[in-house]
């Protein structure tokens, strides 16, 4: 007899169900990812303690600033893997473990979704902080189009600076709007779910 908790699929159904098995070479190769970016972090993590003494401030910022951008996307790749596998894929059976992370146990596509999209504003936000500290040497240094290579040089331009602003507030303009969504989404849900109990309830006697 088969059991409630696994009942008998019909063949065409259950190979478009297990289908979902085909993304996991797509997030062993997000991990595949994530190792690429440890290494790139212990990279810039040498080039930082052992350049300490000839670096000036604005340099050792920037470092700074890029490995933080590196650990958020290193979050980023964690919550597209965890998140993902478990929402699209199959249960991680991790229920009561010790390091559960806190928002997977109400994660849903949804809820993903705000996540990574408050994720990406992160991410955006230290790149535009990093071109706002690089902007004074707009004008002092030359464009790096236009000399050799190995020549110190600039790539800010007062271009790049208001499109990279204009993309960062169209990123919090679309978190905005996907949080906006599932608040509204999730409101109506409630709603029907309030009808439905109200039809069921026992009606008072006249």
């Amino acid at each position: 007899m088969t059991s409630p908790q696994n009942p008998k699929i019909k063949p065409l159904p259950a190979l478009i169900f297990s289908a979902r098995w085909l993304q996991v070479p797509l997030y062993l190769g997000l991990i595949a990812a994530q190792g690429v970016y440890v290494v790139l972090f212990v990279k810039e993590l040498w080039y930082l303690v052992f350049g300490a003494f000839d670096l000036n401030e604005q340099q050792v910022m920037l470092i700074v600033l890029g490995l933080i951008d590196v650990v958020m996307i290193s979050n980023l790749l964690i919550m597209v893997i965890v998140g993902g596998y478990e929402t699209f894929v199959s249960r991680l059976g991790i229920e009561g473990h010790q390091d559960q992370p806190e928002w997977l146990s109400h994660v849903n596509a949804t809820v993903l979704k705000v996540k990574l999209a408050l994720a990406i504003i992160g991410i955006s936000s230290i790149h535009l902080l990093k071109t706002f500290i690089e902007a004074g040497t707009m004008g002092a240094l030359p464009l790096c189009s236009t000399v050799a290579a190995g020549l110190r040089c600039t790539n800010i331009t007062e271009a790049s600076v208001m499109w990279q602003t204009i993309i960062h507030v169209v990123f919090i303009l679309s978190a905005l709007g996907i949080a906006w969504t599932d608040r509204v989404m999730g409101g109506a849900a409630g709603v029907m779910n309030g009808k439905s109990r109200a039809e069921h309830w026992p009606k008072p006697l006249e």
